[in-house]
């Protein structure tokens, strides 16, 4: 059962929540996938950066202090992922993107034969449906050419509703949405609108996602709608993450983002369309702010420092802080949600790594930052840091640990003073639950 937040200081929650299912130990043993490459980050945001220490004090060790210099760096790691590098959580049998040759052109999966239909299911009212009996449905040129004028570039990172952990980021480049609705002419009568892309000829396989009409149609200032992408890191979208054309939906988890678009549907139903639904699925949960550890660093000497680095998705909340509390390990048993310990917990401040100093060097070549959604014009940097619905990254260097074993636990904090892995029901609308490490100090011989 999950414990109630009655009298519970939003700002004092514990983010335990640590059923033994859910507490997971994030280290070689621990099967979580990273799916950064971490041989490339410092060429970002540059060593002095990366070096960033936490300062705070730590029940485990009464006070280790965080050192300046002098102490390892965190791995380097990109702030944009390979697309080859991305996690894979594709579906169907065969997978689309192992399609060869005559499959792959009949799949309508290569630039040239690509096309996106969009349509009615009777319910609603369309004044022109684009479609292929009619050989008027959308083609890649023509989507391109809205992006002459209607074009947007966003940095995104995809994560999938029931995997404690990102995906990979990346700037995705398309129209939005509501520009490919304005080709169809007067529509009346529409509540949602689903959308599904190729899997194989198996209507028992379609996987789709749907959104609400005025999520389309009416997204916040300052925000960025649901948007039909073409382009990933500067270069055609593969056909591995999705390509030649893709939905993105910057507020939302991967299954809502779906792969080889290639069909719309405009409906009178009031109710989600997504194959999600099934499986106890939160459909409408969007991305929340949460922290993920890394995997644990090798044991360290007594008096040696140890760096423990991690990534924070940024959700739809924002982001206030990293923190993170260490403690001595007590045995072998998870800390249940109800011990004591959580209402003691002392929790510290980690590092943050700054945004690139050389955005002309991180972004893709001859792309200026100002082009970039969230970027300043004027300066060229972001107006947050990090970005809304992408992630960062965090640091901590912990100094003077006695010999012994300990946990280390990191949750975010978002803008409304939420501390993860609250307000989350429960995993189904994402998991998010706080990850936990283990740190080895062996006497110094």
């Amino acid at each position: 059962m999950e414990p109630s937040l009655a009298g519970r200081s939003r700002s004092s929650l514990s983010g335990g929540w640590e059923v033994a299912e859910q507490a997971k130990q994030v280290g070689p043993e621990s099967g979580i996938v990273n799916p950064m490459d971490r041989r490339a980050f410092l060429l970002a945001v540059g060593a002095g950066a990366a070096l960033a220490t936490a300062t705070g004090a730590s029940e485990a060790s009464q006070g280790p202090s965080a050192q300046p210099s002098g102490q390892p760096a965190p791995p380097p790691r990109p702030f944009l992922t390979n697309p080859a590098s991305f996690g894979d959580v594709s579906r169907g049998n065969p997978r689309p993107h192992t399609l060869t040759g005559d499959a792959l052109t009949a799949a309508r999966l290569t630039p040239a034969a690509w096309r996106l239909e969009i349509v009615s299911d009777g319910t609603s009212t369309i004044a022109t449906p684009r479609t292929l009996a009619h050989d008027n449905a959308i083609d890649l040129h023509m989507l391109q050419n809205l992006g002459q004028h209607h074009g947007r570039r966003f940095l995104k990172a995809m994560q999938c509703l029931n995997i404690a952990q990102p995906l990979g980021q990346g700037l995705w480049e398309g129209i939005p949405l509501r520009e490919l609705l304005n080709l169809v002419g007067r529509i009346s009568n529409v509540r949602h609108i689903y959308y599904w892309g190729f899997h194989n000829n198996d209507p028992q396989q379609v996987f789709q996602s749907s959104l609400s009409y005025t999520q389309v149609m009416e997204a916040p200032p300052n925000e960025l709608g649901p948007f039909v992408a073409y382009r990933l890191n500067g270069e055609p979208i593969p056909l591995l993450r999705g390509g030649p054309v893709r939905m993105i939906v910057p507020w939302a988890h991967g299954f809502k983002s779906i792969k080889w678009l290639q069909r719309i549907v405009l409906t009178n139903n009031y109710q989600a369309n997504d194959t999600y639904h099934s499986g106890n699925n939160d459909v409408e949960s969007h991305l929340k702010t949460a922290a993920y550890v890394d995997p644990a660093p090798p044991p360290a000497r007594a008096g040696q420092a140890l760096v423990v680095t991690g990534t924070v998705m940024v959700g739809m909340s924002g982001l206030k802080r990293v923190e993170y509390w260490l403690r001595p390990v007590n045995g072998n048993k998870p800390l249940a949600d109800d011990d004591p310990a959580w209402a003691n917990a002392r929790w510290s401040p980690c590092v943050i790594i700054p945004a690139p100093q050389n955005w002309a060097a991180t972004l893709p070549q001859g792309m200026p930052p100002a082009s970039v959604f969230g970027f300043d014009p004027r300066t060229g940097q972001p107006r947050e840091w990090p970005m809304k619905y992408s992630w960062g990254l965090w640091s901590v260097t912990l100094a003077n640990l006695k010999a012994g074993t300990y946990e280390f636990r990191a949750r975010a904090v978002d803008n409304n003073d939420f501390a993860q892995p609250e307000p989350r029901p429960y995993p189904k609308s994402g998991r998010n639950e706080v990850q936990i490490c283990r740190l080895t100090v062996n006497v110094d011989s």
